[in-house]
């Protein structure tokens, strides 16, 4: 990158065809001396603000930026989940080309988009879709943050504990993998809304909420006992757009061996005595 790429004069015979430091640093808006100390790796204070000037400046690839906000321990303020609220238009309609279940989360686990066949399977959660922009997709009836959530549905739905086999395991381990899917948000008025919410009206999410546990979402076998067809299992896929790294689009490939009669609790959850029942 050259002075004239970013409308700089050249000045006086250079060493270098690229920016100096001190370019640089009138670009970004901060002094030269912090703007070298930043690249000589010193213990330094840079503010989110400071390096998006920086990751602008240098016209840093989406990959290079998330690298420079990676390393500074910092939220990127102009990240995937900062700007539109919209999932690409792309990811909502492949749902509707996929044959088995399959549905799209926000960063606040809302569903976006899903399948006839996930409205089939999630009573009470995703079969009061109405059509969407697309054939073959269903969207919410009502805006993300009400039913189409899948903790609310998970915590506050009859129909949700009837479906799920071994309903307090599977609701352990998902309050734990959103612990860890939602650090980066948790702060963030939607996140802190619904976190408030389900540890104010649901006993089991706020008992184990306060255990802290902190899982990686995990794929695996899931087990349903559904109103119509009985006992019936998936294999369950995530994908993380490379775009919208905030978002997931969650397959269920149905498993053909025979149903266990009883699914047995995962192994690497703790289980610190029953969790009392509001909800």
């Amino acid at each position: 990158m050259t002075p004239a790429d970013v409308g700089l004069p050249r000045g006086a015979r250079r060493r270098t065809p690229g920016l100096r430091r001190e370019e640089v640093a009138q670009l970004c808006g901060v002094s030269a001396t912090w703007y070298t100390w930043i690249e000589q790796g010193r213990p330094v204070s840079a503010s989110a603000d400071a390096l998006a000037r920086i990751a602008i400046a240098l016209r840093l690839s989406r990959a290079e930026r998330a690298y420079l906000f990676e390393l500074a321990a910092q939220r990127d303020p102009g990240g995937p989940d900062a700007g539109a609220a919209d999932a690409p238009a792309a990811l909502l309609a492949s749902v509707g080309l996929i044959a088995t279940p399959a549905y799209v989360l926000d960063p606040q686990w809302n569903a976006l988009a899903w399948n006839a066949p996930a409205a089939e399977l999630f009573v009470g959660w995703l079969d009061t879709g109405k059509p969407g922009p697309t054939a073959g997709v269903l969207v919410p009836q009502e805006a993300p943050g009400g039913a189409a959530n899948l903790l609310r549905y998970t915590f506050t739905s009859p129909a949700a504990r009837a479906l799920i086999v071994d309903w307090e395991t599977r609701a352990r381990r998902l309050t734990a993998e959103f612990r860890a899917d939602s650090i980066r948000h948790l702060n963030d008025a939607p996140t802190r809304a619904l976190l408030d919410a389900l540890i104010a009206e649901c006993d089991p999410f706020a008992h184990f909420w306060a255990s802290q546990d902190v899982f990686e979402r995990e794929g695996g076998r899931r087990e349903f006992d559904h109103p119509t067809r009985g006992r019936v299992a998936y294999d369950q896929i995530t994908f993380v757009p490379a775009q919208r790294d905030d978002m997931k689009l969650v397959l269920l490939i149905a498993q053909r061996e025979p149903c266990s009669a009883k699914a047995a609790p995962a192994a690497d959850v703790r289980r610190p005595g029953p969790a009392p029942s509001r909800c």
